[in-house]
């Protein structure tokens, strides 16, 4: 049976909004967060005992939020459906010691986060945002969205080969953006300036985690404004897709029996699972890699009562969906691309699969996301790697092997991955959230 579809162009209008509001994966969290909670979710402590009532539930840990709602039919080995995205993007990140500077400018210290395209930070208008750590033991969000910063690109005639030879930089020396003017270098200028602008006491910050982003809003492409171009869409545009899906089935369940609405009764308990760093390799104790996932699902378990027995049959009936965005193929650079296997832009989700494991997709995993996209009536595609072309992984293969669940990588088609600035078709983010809907909901 088709599900009528929840999600439409606004949904679009809404991902360019959270885009915009979402500089850094604290940001990403926390905006994801705030739309749980306006759908009847509440935030639970690690450190807290939990209990096992239903409804929804979700954990915060810096850069990363794992929500799940539990129905009021769940019973300790009912199954997870999950949906899987990370909340991190490949950008400049400032160094330990921050202040820098050389021949009358003043600079902040960088370091390369992941592969961006380095050449999409050029002469960009650049913001700053993260967070501070502060000395009780809290944090403070961050951001200066207003043009802060700026990485010059050297003048042509300074450097003629770049006309035959091409652009080279290197990462230590050419990549330091600017923000001021002066001789002086002075250590802790930049932390005292954002201390000031978050209304802290100077002194009061003691650790930070900060990046720099492009400030140019995201904006409807094209003639027909059938593109959306934006920052950061690998992957907020799947952690965004995976927000609406969820608070949407929660909201569905919730609303079940009462007059004059059709709820859904779920027989799964559906999970949203956005993890920091994994254009890094997601280990860490907010990635993919780390304990994060297993301890909130084992947790909800035996909340409800179980034990490992439960556990275990709950595990063994539990798909994940590990939502990444992958490659459009390119009109400039078609030979790149599988001959036979082309992904457009407004043709639907990606279904992406590799014999090798870069990708988790096996032929039962496509059949799970066939039948989603059936029920949803949202039109799929397939991505393979040209033989010839190493092939890129996700957070996919990483939470099969860790968990021991089926899991399946799909995501959005996009053009300009790790750049500064994205592009994929208007109608793709809409499309995904609609097949995400259908596949929580079993």
């Amino acid at each position: 049976m088709r599900t009528p579809p929840r999600f439409d162009r606004g949904h679009t209008d809404d991902l360019m909004s959270f885009l915009a509001a979402s500089p850094s994966p604290y940001h990403a969290v926390a905006n994801a967060a705030e739309r749980l909670e306006k759908a009847g979710f509440r935030q639970v402590a690690e450190t807290d005992a939990w209990d096992g009532t239903s409804g929804g539930k979700y954990v915060l840990r810096g850069g990363a939020i794992v929500a799940w709602y539990v129905p009021e039919s769940a019973e300790p080995h009912t199954a997870f459906r999950i949906v899987g995205a990370h909340t991190d993007s490949p950008n400049l990140r400032v160094k330990p010691r921050p202040d820098s500077g050389a021949h009358g400018w003043r600079q902040v210290a960088v370091e390369v986060y992941g592969g961006p395209l380095l050449n999409s930070w050029l002469d960009r208008d650049l913001g700053l945002a993260g967070r501070l750590s502060l000395r009780d033991g809290s944090t403070r969000l961050v951001n200066i969205d207003r043009p802060l910063l700026r990485v010059p690109q050297l003048a042509i005639h300074l450097d003629r080969s770049v006309t035959s030879e091409g652009l080279k930089l290197d990462k230590q020396r050419h990549l330091q953006p600017i923000w001021g003017l002066g001789d002086d270098v002075l250590d802790g200028d930049l932390i005292r300036f954002l201390e000031q602008e978050s209304g802290l006491a100077e002194g009061e910050s003691t650790g930070w985690d900060l990046m720099v982003h492009s400030i140019e809003p995201p904006a409807y492409l094209g003639r027909d404004q059938e593109l959306l171009a934006g920052p950061r869409m690998d992957n907020l545009l799947s952690v965004h897709a995976g927000t609406a899906a969820l608070a949407a089935v929660a909201t569905a369940e919730s609303t079940e029996g009462t007059e004059g609405t059709e709820g859904t009764e779920l027989p799964y308990i559906p999970v949203l699972a956005a993890f920091d760093h994994e254009e890094n390799g997601s280990q860490s104790d907010t990635g993919a890699d780390g304990p994060l996932l297993g301890s909130v699902l084992e947790r909800s378990v035996f909340a409800r009562g179980g034990a490992y027995e439960d556990r275990a049959r709950a595990f063994a009936g539990t798909v994940c969906l590990s939502s990444d965005t992958g490659h459009a193929v390119h009109p400039n650079y078609a030979e790149r691309h599988d001959p036979t296997h082309h992904p457009r832009a407004g043709g639907g989700p990606i279904l992406k699969v590799n014999v090798n494991n870069r990708y988790a997709t096996d032929g039962s995993g496509r059949a799970v996301f066939a039948a989603a996209c059936e029920k949803a009536g949202v039109p799929f595609q397939t991505f393979v790697s040209n033989n010839s072309m190493p092939c890129g992984t996700t957070i996919g293969p990483i939470t099969a092997a860790r968990h021991g669940i089926k899991t399946v990588d799909i995501g959005v088609a996009i053009l300009s991955m790790h750049s500064a600035r994205e592009l994929c078709g208007a109608a793709d983010p809409f499309l995904l959230a609609n097949a995400l809907v259908a596949f929580l909901e079993g």
